[in-house]
């Protein structure tokens, strides 16, 4: 491959400024890491509100699709629509949580709920998932990384930036993946056949259900093509805002954006704390509800400041298209 075809990295590393040394106190290190009594602080499981959390995607969601067949106008039609490639986030920032082991305390009902109540049912190997995501973890931009096409390159022009917007829209980035994924276990060098099957029987059981109470349309339109298309697009805002323009560094401000959090953007795509991403990779073993604490316990140390903080997802979007 030649020089100019290598993905560019570090296009959006902070400011020497925006990396400042972090103040002594008595709970966060100098890299960042909480200490043993705030870290033993911040780990604990709650595993009775992880469970009605878990349940409550079901339950609003059903209540969403039911709603909008009720009222039966396009607008709420559209509502929905948008609200179930919501539904996908919420699942997936759920089986991202079991994927660290912090959704419960107890290992085989963790990784039971990851892939049976959470993963399959958004399409999802989590086990295949795991795999990469702990590489992701390990060494971010290093070697085995995943996802240093979807990081690299940043800042690009605004029409590169709207191209790919419109790709994962019209539903071509999520069918060419699908397409892949289900491809896979019917070539020789296939891998994961069984849980492929796992996840067609878990589609298949989606379908005749919501077809037995409505019509089969209804999974197509509000939970297929919303996969395809809306998650896409939710997706690869939330990815890009999380490393785009990085690179691989010892400091995690350096391989990792951090944008302050808002109402609205936690509620569209962001569920369950999943935008309090420095802290989530200053110490990947702390579960997502005392995210918030820790990344406050980051900013009275000096880790994470203003300059390097962006003001909101929208700044960090227009600076990722500001090439």
């Amino acid at each position: 491959m030649s020089t100019s075809a290598s993905p560019r990295l570090g296009g959006m590393v902070p400011d020497v400024s925006a990396i400042t040394e972090v103040s002594p106190t008595s709970r966060i290190t100098p890299n960042g890491h909480p200490k043993p009594e705030l870290r033993a602080e911040l780990r604990h499981i709650p595993n009775v509100r992880n469970a009605i959390s878990v349940a409550s995607i079901y339950v609003q969601n059903i209540a969403i699709v039911w709603a909008a067949l009720t009222l039966h106008n396009p607008f709420t039609y559209v509502i929905a629509f948008v609200l179930m490639g919501r539904a996908h986030a919420q699942i997936l920032a759920m089986m991202h949580e079991s994927v660290h082991r912090l959704l419960f305390s107890n290992r085989k009902l963790n990784d039971f709920a990851g892939r049976w109540l959470l993963g399959y049912l958004s399409f999802v190997n989590s086990d295949a998932y795991r795999y990469v995501h702990m590489a992701h973890h390990r060494e971010e931009f290093g070697p085995n990384e995943p996802d240093i096409p979807l990081y690299a390159n940043y800042p690009i022009t605004s029409d590169s930036f709207w191209r790919k917007m419109r790709r994962d829209a019209l539903g071509i980035t999520g069918f060419k993946m699908i397409r892949d994924q289900f491809l896979h276990p019917f070539r020789k060098d296939g891998f994961g056949k069984r849980t492929q099957a796992k996840i067609l029987v878990t589609q298949l059981v989606l379908l005749v259900s919501i077809s037995l109470v409505s019509h089969p349309l209804v999974y197509i339109a509000f939970w297929f093509i919303p996969q395809l298309t809306v998650w896409r697009v939710m997706n690869r805002l939330r990815s890009i805002a999380e490393h785009g323009g990085l690179r691989a560094d010892d400091d995690r401000r350096v391989t990792t954006h951090s944008v302050r959090q808002h109402p609205i953007a936690s509620f569209l795509f962001v569920p369950f704390n999943l935008g309090w991403h420095i802290a989530h990779h200053t110490d990947a073993g702390i579960p997502f509800r005392s995210l918030p604490k820790y990344h406050a316990e980051l900013r009275k140390s000096g880790y994470v400041n203003d300059v390097y903080e962006y003001p909101s997802y929208r700044a960090i979007w227009r600076a990722l298209r500001a090439a």
